[in-house]
């Protein structure tokens, strides 16, 4: 089945003093490219946290945010004093270098400083976190995944559709074949009688229009674009992460609609190529959004 690259999802794990949110979104994209927030505290459950999400996720532009709150009444936290004095120390001397005076009072701007509160947990409690915080990423992950799943069913339905109604304008195209050679014939017909009394080779005649005809049928475009959307529906039931070949597919299909309108020479049948135009370009636009 389809899985859709667009997603969300947000878990929320909770230990003695922390609370610990991990929210995922998910959008289109040709590779995965993946941007992760979380306290500079967990930096060495970055990489672990990454390969997790990168294996399950697979593509996409993907955004992870991590935010960790303190609860309880008695949360081993305290104020980062070398941090605060270093924040300070440093913008001293940036009003200093552009010349500007320094603030009266420098706590309302410190507080609003990353990182400033620092844990004073033992080393068990930083290990119960990283746990928590790899159960709460892999949660949300889930959440992500059905959320794509969901997803992903719409567009297998909304792709069912729109390959049933190219199939039944294909079926259209035969009503207006044989009227169409008809026509031609009688075009060249009445452009070589205004010529006037031209001697002619009717055997040459024939073996021309029998040539152009024949340069204008449509029956192998008509049976490739068959073979093309059997073949999309076949991958829409096959194993996820089809996207890209969904992609190539739809190339094709438009290869051999377009041919067919070049060959037409045929109101009702340019019109039933410009139907079907519009179909596949409703195909190719959610097919970006396919995993």
């Amino acid at each position: 089945m389809l899985l859709s690259m667009t997603g969300f999802g947000k878990s929320v794990v909770e230990t003695e003093h922390k609370k610990i949110t991990v929210e995922i979104k998910s959008l289109n994209s040709k590779q995965l490219d993946m941007s992760l927030r979380l306290p500079s505290a967990y930096r060495a459950v970055e990489l672990e946290m990454r390969n997790r999400l990168a294996h399950r996720i697979e593509r996409g532009k993907v955004e992870a945010i991590v935010t960790v709150e303190n609860i309880g009444s008695d949360s081993p936290t305290q104020f980062n004093l070398p941090l605060l004095k270093t924040y300070k120390k440093s913008l001293e001397d940036i009003a200093d270098a552009i010349g500007v005076s320094h603030p009266a009072d420098w706590m309302p701007l410190l507080m609003r400083l990353p990182d400033i509160m620092k844990a004073e947990a033992p080393a068990e409690d930083e290990q119960n976190e990283s746990t928590a915080l790899i159960k709460a990423a892999d949660a949300a992950t889930d959440a992500l995944v059905e959320y794509r799943r969901e997803e992903g069913r719409k567009l297998e339905e909304f792709f069912t559709q729109r390959i049933r109604q190219i199939e039944n304008l294909l079926a259209e195209v035969p009503r207006y074949e044989n009227e169409r050679v008809s026509k031609i014939r009688a075009r060249i017909e009445d452009n070589l009688a205004k010529l006037g009394q031209v001697d002619i080779d009717l055997g040459r005649l024939e073996q021309e229009m029998i040539y152009y005809i024949e340069k204008l049928d449509i029956n192998e475009e008509k049976q490739r674009l068959r073979q093309h959307l059997t073949y999309f529906m076949e991958t829409l039931d096959g194993e996820t992460g089809q996207g890209k070949k969904l992609g190539f597919i739809s190339q094709e299909m438009g290869r051999e609609i377009n041919t067919l309108g070049s060959k037409s020479n045929h109101a009702e049948l340019q019109k039933i190529v410009v139907r079907m135009k519009d179909e596949l370009e409703q195909i190719k636009e959610q097919v970006l959004n396919v995993l």
